[in-house]
């Protein structure tokens, strides 16, 4: 398989269908030819799969050669899950030739159907003896599920590369991640460095995503990297991370369910960047600020709602807050006709930026998200039919 997102060295895979639902791909797994480190994080529900719970059991020593994912099918509260997941990966680390343990596994798609086990086991019946170099573009097609688009992201680091692949435009509202993002690196670091640049990078990006304030059951997301292009300075890559992240971010949220339009929330002045993202938060995920930027109703008054609706904030005082659209100020600004008409023409274009600064010192955060459609209620109401 080739790929036009360009693969890290040493990255192998395969990609298929095994007939989960319908004709398209809904299988990969990508494998490093040579051991490699390992970070990852995954979705804190109380209900969290059983691929979930093998592949942190896989990712706790910060080793691992790869990952297999199904699509379609979330493998999550079923009585088999475990041991179906189990033979999975036991069954493409064989034709990989490594260990088990050395595989993450995921599901994405229904809760509460079994793996349909007999189409699985015939499948992975005809994975050949030798993967051939990975198919990054077909990965990320294969994981999809209500996405309308692949996500892939790519950069290089020195003489290394770091692509990300993606999947996810509903359920998001994470505390760690997003759906599912997977990156590939042949940068060489070690695995307490890498862990660390992964989950910095991971909180100011994925976990500055929402969609609809729901967590996944099978959140997950990890970076594999097998130093086969030799040592990079950690500064550097974490920059060349951060980006191919926050590029799958902002995939993600223009293409949430039903979705037209990016809400870019940034929020500054604020006692603390904790706060600034919980006051952000609270902005992306109103309904009320999500319709209005679906209808380009410039209706500031919405984001004065979902900011003082954070009602243990009690240092944010309306005589101290900025409110703009794109750079439009509303508040406290007279909205005159021609602000409230300078705000809808910005809130008419595919990415809206909302701007919130509280007066208080220097906290900052932005978050991502998108409007809130009809399709939106289309998608989820006959997700299962």
């Amino acid at each position: 398989m080739s790929s036009q997102t360009p693969v890290p060295a040493g990255f192998r895979g395969v990609a298929g269908n095994i007939g989960i639902k319908d004709p398209k791909d809904d299988f990969f797994a990508v494998v490093s030819e040579v051991p490699a480190h390992v970070s990852a994080v995954f979705t804190r529900s109380r209900f969290a799969g059983s691929s979930v719970v093998l592949s942190r059991q896989a990712a706790a020593d910060g080793r691992a050669r790869g990952v297999t994912v199904i699509a379609r099918n979330a493998n999550v509260a079923t009585m088999t899950g475990e041991a179906n997941a189990r033979e999975v990966r036991e069954r493409v680390a064989r034709a990989a030739g490594v260990e088990p343990e050395e595989i993450l596994i995921a599901s994405t798609g229904v809760i509460g159907k079994p793996y349909p086990m007999d189409k699985v086991r015939a499948y992975l019946d005809t994975l050949p003896a030798e993967f051939p170099p990975a198919d990054l573009d077909r990965a990320a097609s294969a994981m999809m599920t209500t996405d309308t688009r692949p996500k892939t992201a790519s950069a290089r680091v020195g003489a290394a590369t770091v692509t990300g692949i993606a999947k996810g435009v509903g359920m998001i509202e994470p505390n760690m991640a997003t759906m599912l993002a997977w990156f590939f690196t042949d940068a060489d670091l070690d695995q307490p460095v890498l862990d660390a640049v992964f989950r910095r990078v991971v909180d100011r990006t994925f976990n500055a995503l929402s969609i609809d304030t729901d967590t996944s059951t099978s959140d997950s997301a990890a970076i594999f990297a097998n130093g086969l292009a030799g040592p990079v300075d950690a500064a550097e890559f974490e920059e060349a991370l951060y980006g191919v992240a926050l590029e799958l971010v902002r995939m993600i949220a223009s293409d949430g369910e039903g979705a037209s339009k990016l809400i870019e929330v940034r929020v500054t002045g604020a006692r603390d960047d904790a706060q600034a993202r919980r006051v952000g938060k609270a902005v992306v995920n109103s309904p009320l600020v999500k319709t209005a930027v679906h209808g380009a109703d410039p209706n500031w008054g919405r984001v004065a709602m979902a900011i003082g609706k954070c009602e243990s904030e009690d240092d944010v005082e309306p005589d101290r807050v900025r409110i703009l659209f794109g750079d439009v100020e509303m508040f406290p600004t007279e909205a005159t006709d021609e602000v409230l008409a300078r705000a809808a023409e910005h809130m008419k274009g595919d990415e809206v930026v909302i701007s919130v600064d509280l007066g208080i010192s220097e906290g900052a955060f932005t978050v991502y998200g998108c409007d809130l459609t009809e399709g939106y209620i289309r998608i989820n109401a006959d997700y299962t039919t």
